[in-house]
């Protein structure tokens, strides 16, 4: 099902609000590391936000979601402190590791000629699986 407006528009807003929390959270306790909000997917009944976070370097990515997880209550609640003038309820937070970056990365080397060639070297394809 498509996306409405309104969908659109608090995803919109969310992401926004989550990049200005989560920088801020980011520069106070780790430096050197980028947190970026990428996509934000919001329910058709407003209830739940998908939230995609793109973390730079990738190495940390895991360890980080899971520290934004497990820090979600605190989120939601500065979220929904600054959102209050402009949603009445505030959806609960999900959060997932975007790895878009790293496929994107991948297909670059590959274009590149720096990985191994499947053609001259078939065994490095994944097998396929028969029935």
């Amino acid at each position: 099902m498509e996306e409405t407006n309104r969908q659109r528009k608090i995803a919109g807003v969310l992401q926004k609000d989550l990049v200005d929390v989560l920088q801020k959270a980011a520069q106070d306790g780790m430096k050197g590391i980028l947190i970026s909000v990428s996509k934000v997917h919001v329910t058709s009944d407003l209830g739940i936000a998908k939230v995609y976070l793109s973390i730079f370097p990738s190495k940390n990515r895991e360890e980080i979601v899971k520290g934004v997880q497990s820090n979600t209550p605190l989120i939601r609640h500065e979220m929904a402190r600054r959102t209050r003038h402009q949603l009445r309820r505030m959806p609960e937070l999900l959060f997932f590791g975007d790895d878009t970056l790293d496929y994107i990365e991948e297909i670059d080397k590959s274009l590149n000629g720096q990985d191994e060639n499947p053609i001259e070297n078939p065994s490095i394809l994944p097998k396929r699986k028969r029935g």
